[in-house]
């Protein structure tokens, strides 16, 4: 899910509301495994699908550094090391969902090689995306103290979603190109950032924000299934 922490001052919601989050968080992990597995087995040497398999690992695998203890914690209520768990967790996926991008990128550049760009903008997708992970690393994030800190919060997400228009923009230039309808890429990378990027500034002051979270997963789904979709086509 790719999200900014979320404290355990959020446990006071329904209990309802506490177990069908959790179970479509266990859900979207498993069908993130399950996704991998089929694109590794049914790569054949294609490397795209490679590629996409890495993708869904390093989303479901980096996401699972923090939904687990956040499901945990739903299921379980709060415990000494919650805020610790919650706060490695969304450290690490802050990084994960950086690099989810640059392997979209490769992606992109296996789908269509013939298709010619500025260099400018895999260059300025590699920037962006080392420049975001390397202020992720900094310790004025304080991402174990579950407290606020809207300008490191800024400096993060800046260079991060320039890494995201500038996908958007190789597959705004690809467009149906083959027949393969990756033109929608754009539309859930970009209704990706407008559910996230509300969580990131306001969701600690409102809590109820953060449920944004839940159909940005699932424009992350959508792009695991529009590459699963591929295999009996590439």
């Amino acid at each position: 899910m790719g999200q900014e922490a979320v404290t355990p001052k959020q446990e006071g919601m329904p209990r309802g509301m506490r177990i069908g989050e959790s179970v479509f968080d266990i859900a979207y992990l498993v069908f993130d495994l399950v996704a991998a597995i089929i694109f590794f087995a049914n790569a054949n040497g294609r490397l795209v699908f490679v590629l996409y398999g890495w993708l869904t690992l390093c989303l479901g695998g980096g996401d699972a550094f923090h939904l687990i203890p956040r499901v945990q914690m739903h299921l379980f209520g709060v415990r000494e090391d919650t805020q610790k768990k919650l706060g490695l967790g969304t450290a690490i996926t802050s990084v994960t969902m950086t690099v989810f991008y640059v392997l979209l990128y490769f992606i992109w550049r296996e789908i269509f090689p013939n298709i010619e760009v500025s260099p400018a903008i895999p260059t300025l997708i590699f920037i962006t995306a080392a420049v975001r992970i390397v202020l992720c690393l900094f310790p004025q994030n304080d991402w174990f103290s579950g407290k606020e800190n809207i300008r490191w919060s800024l400096y993060r997400n800046v260079p991060f979603a320039i890494t995201g228009i500038l996908v958007i923009v190789l597959f705004a230039i690809s467009g149906n190109t083959g027949g393969y309808g990756l033109w929608r890429m754009c539309i859930a990378i970009a209704l990706s950032f407008g559910f996230y990027l509300p969580v990131t500034f306001l969701a600690k002051r409102k809590p109820a924000v953060g449920a944004l979270m839940l159909p940005k997963t699932v424009m992350y789904m959508w792009v695991i299934g529009m590459g699963l979709s591929l295999l009996n086509v590439l």
